[in-house]
């Protein structure tokens, strides 16, 4: 019994490592956010997927860029959350969130387009994020 314990608690440890350790690739999660997945998502609400949320807010609320600009303070102050690529110049940032016992990491990029800022929240592991992508984004929302 001892031993059937101890071989589960290496197997847990060692997939918590994997998680934690897995490297970060700007190449896979810092790019431009196209895709059909736009035209359902609503202007300044947030849209919760499977795994994922969409978050467009329109220029009418301010330039895209300051509200890059913005975000990117905010998204800097949430814990757990650092800055993967991008910049506010650049006028694409992507940021990568850990949960807190796990550090399942979820990618949110922001890009800063002629007709708004266009976020999007995504999973790495799994298909469920419970919730947290959409939680973040609105809790960004109603920050801004």
């Amino acid at each position: 019994m001892g031993l059937i314990f101890a071989a589960l608690i290496v197997a847990v440890l060692g997939l918590m490592a994997f998680v934690r350790l897995a490297p970060d690739d700007p190449a896979r999660w810092h790019v431009a956010q196209d895709g059909a997945g736009w035209a359902k998502a609503p202007w300044d609400a947030v849209l919760s997927e499977t795994g994922a949320a969409r978050l467009r807010l329109s220029a009418a609320k301010a330039a895209p860029v300051d509200l890059l600009a913005r975000l990117d303070d905010m998204a800097l102050a949430t814990p757990r959350t650092r800055r993967l690529a991008g910049s506010v110049a650049e006028g694409r940032i992507t940021y990568v969130t850990r949960s807190a016992l796990w550090g399942f990491p979820d990618y949110t990029t922001a890009e800063a387009r002629e007709d708004g800022l266009y976020i999007h929240a995504r999973l790495r592991f799994g298909r469920e994020d419970m919730g947290v992508n959409a939680d973040r984004l609105r809790a960004w929302l109603a920050a801004m």
